[in-house]
């Protein structure tokens, strides 16, 4: 009986973790630049695009093809940088209590 409560206790745990993981994700930014800056965007924990800045010399008819490849690229950039925040997040708040559990299950 001991250790079903042991292991309430620590699910209770991790879920209130989980929880303030939650919270945070939605504070938590980062930003992709691609072509040397031109392009730049900012993505939430949730990885939901907040923000899209485009140097005004690349907006022209004649560069939208590589505008668009630079914006996609960008917003790449950013949601893997925010990827690796997050997980860092994750690890911080969960330090010996999954016991081994892949990460991703948290999410």
């Amino acid at each position: 009986m001991e250790d079903f409560a042991k292991m309430m206790g620590q699910m209770k745990e991790v879920q209130a973790s989980a929880q303030e993981i939650q919270q945070k994700l939605d504070h938590l930014q980062a930003t992709g630049n691609a072509g040397a800056g031109a392009v730049s965007a900012t993505v939430n924990g949730h990885k939901s695009l907040l923000k899209l800045d485009i140097d005004p010399e690349y907006i022209n008819a004649e560069e939208k093809e590589m505008l668009q490849d630079l914006i996609v690229a960008a917003v790449n950039l950013a949601q893997k940088a925010v990827e690796e925040k997050v997980q860092e997040e994750i690890k911080q708040h969960t330090q010996g209590m999954l016991g081994g559990l892949p990460i991703d299950l948290m999410m």
